[in-house]
This record gives C-alpha cells, sequence and structure tokens, in this order.
C-alpha cells in the first residue's frame, strides 16, 4: 500500500508544522506540495519567505512550483529554490538559455510497500503556462512553458508495470480534468491552482483528481493498491484531514 499526502495553495498560511508531524508518525506516507505555498509571485520576489522553513520542517518530499514559486527572471527562482531543502519539480519548463534549471523536471521515490517489494513512484510536476511558447517573454527572459499533456505522455513511456506516475498539478481543476482523460496511465493526479476543495476525489475515467484546496485548512491522504489484473494502482482510501481552522 502507498500513501500519500498532499497540500496545495498555502499563500504563506502557517502552523501546519504538528499536524503534518502528527499525520505521518501515525500513518507514514510522501508529503508533496503543488505549489503557491510563497507570498511573492511571477513578478514580486521577496527574500523572505517564512512559509518556507515551515515546509522543511514539515518534512516535504517534494514540492511543484506554482506560479507564486515561479518568476520571471532566472535568478530570483533560482534564489527561492535555493532557500528551500526539499526539492522542487516542474516538468513543463525550460531554459532556452541553457542554465542549470534551479529544480527538478522529474522525480523519483523508491516506497517500501506492505507485503511486497518497493514501489518506484514517478513523480511530475505541471506549472500553469505564463504565456505562449515563441512570445517576446520567452525571447526576453528565457524560459519556455511546454505543453502539458505532451510533456506527460512522453514521460510515461519510460514508466514501468508496477510503478506509479503521480502528477503535482499547478493546472487548476478544469486543465487536471482534461489531462486526466486524455492520460489513463497517470495513477493520480494531486491538484492546485484554482482553490477548489473536492470532499472526494473526482475521476476522470480511471484516473482520480484530488484537490485539498487552499490556505493549509485540509491535506488530502490517499491511499494505493497495485491490482495485477488491472496493472495498475487503484485508489483504495481517502479523507481530506483538518490542518488550520477556517476561514
Amino acid at each position: 500500500m502507498i500513501r500519500i499526502y498532499h497540500t496545495s495553495d498555502l499563500h504563506d498560511h502557517r502552523g501546519i508544522v504538528p499536524r503534518l508531524k502528527a499525520l505521518r508518525r501515525a500513518a507514514p506516507g510522501l508529503l508533496f506540495d503543488c505549489g503557491d505555498s510563497l507570498r511573492g509571485s511571477q513578478t514580486v520576489y521577496y527574500r523572505n519567505e517564512p512559509i518556507a522553513a515551515e515546509l522543511d520542517a514539515a518534512g516535504y518530499d517534494a514540492q511543484a512550483v506554482g506560479n507564486r514559486e515561479f518568476h520571471y527572471v532566472f535568478a530570483a527562482l533560482r534564489a527561492r529554490a535555493e532557500r528551500m531543502r526539499h526539492p522542487l519539480v516542474c516538468s513543463n519548463l525550460v531554459d532556452t538559455k541553457g542554465r542549470p534549471l534551479p529544480f527538478a523536471r522529474s522525480l523519483r521515490f523508491e516506497v517500501p510497500a506492505e507485503g511486497d517489494a518497493a514501489v518506484r513512484v514517478h513523480v511530475l510536476g505541471l506549472l500553469v503556462m505564463q504565456y505562449d511558447t515563441n512570445s517576446i517573454w520567452e525571447s526576453m527572459f528565457g524560459w519556455r512553458f511546454l505543453e502539458p499533456t505532451g510533456v506527460v505522455e512522453e514521460y510515461a513511456r519510460e514508466v514501468g508495470e508496477r510503478e506509479m506516475l503521480v502528477v503535482l498539478s499547478h493546472l487548476g481543476l478544469d486543465r487536471d480534468r482534461e489531462l486526466a482523460s486524455r492520460m489513463p496511465r497517470i495513477d493520480v493526479v494531486l491538484g492546485g491552482h484554482s482553490h477548489d476543495t473536492l470532499e472526494t476525489p473526482e475521476r476522470a475515467g480511471d484516473v482520480p483528481i484530488v484537490h485539498a484546496g487552499p490556505y493549509g485548512r485540509f491535506a488530502s491522504r490517499s491511499e494505493f493498491a497495485y491490482e495485477p489484473d488491472r496493472g495498475r494502482f487503484a485508489l483504495t482510501g481517502f479523507a481530506l484531514v483538518p490542518l488550520l481552522a477556517g476561514p
């Protein structure tokens, strides 16, 4: 069984560490964030982002680059990444100027599975496109945004039969539905950006879509088991777990 926790769109709402640590002590699992944890933005840069220390203290395994982590200026995004001890992942963003990326294009985790060998979990991050390919902004800043579905389709060819493919999406719920319907090889889409809270996962075909909502009010807890007859991991348990009180 594979267990995954996820948050998104924290927007510098702090105080999540004790609850997340307690959850993972009681029921260990991977912990991901789908972006927009910071108070800065694509154009506004703060040298101090207090939420970054909380994410590290909570023990996040990875975080997708949201439009709050992204910055048009390469050095600003690099500086943000350097202040985080956990890895950032973004699969549909490349640099046309050949500079070393301050984030991973994909990540892989070897996760012990109960009563079985370790499971390889592939993790992709998808950022909502900020401008069109070959636009004047691309020429100016060097960032090129790739169409998300094509990126996932290409990577999915490398994923083995008994391996999980997890997408940390900062595309919004509507785009997540489109992506999941077109890419049935995805085992789960963990989403954010649109600030939707889904009490139960939606499904596009066989692909579950999970949105835990903004501001640290909830974390999602999803559990998966491999089904040999279907050749994929199925969602077998789910809960929205309160982290912070509203609003």
